[in-house]
């Protein structure tokens, strides 16, 4: 009998994270006042896509630190290291813009087994691009050697991170917009795993093929894993400055569809329909043995961001993404029941 796999039982149990993210915020939320009533006073904290602080008047700077999970060890069994630069920048400011924020600089952390320059050089290659697809300025940041801290594979071993910045004007600010029972979600498309999930499918599918055995028009295994996160931030900046009624936005991540309901303040659900989904995820799933569900709440299915609008606004959104070549498909309705449907059946 074919062994089914999970997230869980592939070592991240989503459930017990939720749980320490909980007492994390519990012991967080005692620093949230200290600057009450002054420039950096609170106005967004741990829940959202960025934690975000008042400037002056109606003006907020959002922060965000963000990195590439166990992308990192498919890059290193792979020897290709010029990509994940890419989806470090993409994690960062993809959840910035969800609040609104346009992102305007980033700090790096590379942390390394060994010295390496050859492997920082071709990761700072990665980080340039993401850098410049976004119109980040990466002004600074901090490599580190520790040997008897970062694991993997040999003299490759590396882990990174960063944290980015960025402004919220009244135009843009997306903290206090309403979610409304009809309003469509349209799904942008995602260009493969992304930066998440990665665990899973490298458990699943690397018991059973090489990084090097072609699988897809005639593209490599770990091509096919590695392909980097779209950076959707121009584009959705672009909206939001041309687009009064956007109401919710939502980059698909970790725990996937199951994390809608923290811009919907619990007040609607979300109803979506999603069509067949690329061939890296059907073959996760038909190799793993994976329910549709747990595909559902762990990998995005090909929407790797989503847009909530009134439906008489889908022609416009439509016109800006195509223009930024970012292909997208309505994938279903905001309802007034809570909770999540995929394809009729509920997620969470």
């Amino acid at each position: 009998m074919t062994k089914s796999w999970s997230y869980k039982k592939a070592g991240v149990d989503i459930r017990s994270i939720k749980s320490s993210h909980s007492e994390i915020s519990k012991l967080l939320g005692s620093t949230l006042s200290l600057r009450n009533g002054r420039i950096g006073e609170v106005i967004a904290g741990s829940g959202h896509y960025a934690g975000v602080i008042k400037l002056r008047n109606d003006d907020y700077l959002a922060l965000h630190t963000d990195g590439v999970g166990t992308k990192v060890l498919i890059a290193q069994q792979y020897s290709k290291f010029d990509t994940v630069g890419i989806d470090c920048i993409a994690m960062n400011v993809n959840d910035l813009i969800c609040v609104g924020a346009e992102p305007i600089s980033l700090v790096d952390y590379i942390a390394l087994k060994k010295n390496n320059p050859v492997l920082v050089k071709e990761i700072t290659k990665g980080l340039v691009k993401g850098a410049k697809l976004s119109n980040t300025p990466i002004i600074g940041g901090e490599t580190a050697i520790m040997p008897d801290v970062i694991e993997g594979y040999g003299n490759k071993a590396f882990d990174l991170a960063a944290s980015a910045v960025g402004v919220i004007n009244k135009k843009t600010n997306m903290l206090n917009r309403k979610i409304k029972s009809g309003d469509i979600i349209i799904g942008l498309q995602s260009s493969g795993i992304h930066s998440n999930g990665a665990t899973l499918a490298r458990k699943v599918l690397l018991e059973k093929y090489s990084l090097r055995k072609k699988m897809y028009k005639s593209k490599r295994l770990g091509d096919l894993l590695l392909e980097p996160t779209i950076i959707y931030s121009k584009a959705i900046m672009t909206i939001l400055n041309n687009i009064k009624s956007i109401h919710g936005l939502a980059h698909i991540t970790g725990g996937a569809f199951t994390k809608l309901p923290r811009i919907g303040s619990g007040r609607v659900g979300f109803s979506l329909d999603l069509p067949k989904p690329p061939f890296i995820f059907e073959l996760i799933q038909e190799t793993g043995n994976i329910s549709d569900k747990e595909m559902q709440r762990t990998f995005n299915m090909g929407y790797g961001f989503v847009i909530i609008c009134p439906k008489s606004q889908y022609v416009n959104v439509d016109s800006i993404l195509s223009e930024y070549k970012i292909n997208n498909t309505i994938l279903g309705n905001i309802v007034s029941h809570r909770g999540v449907k995929v394809n009729g059946k509920s997620i969470i």
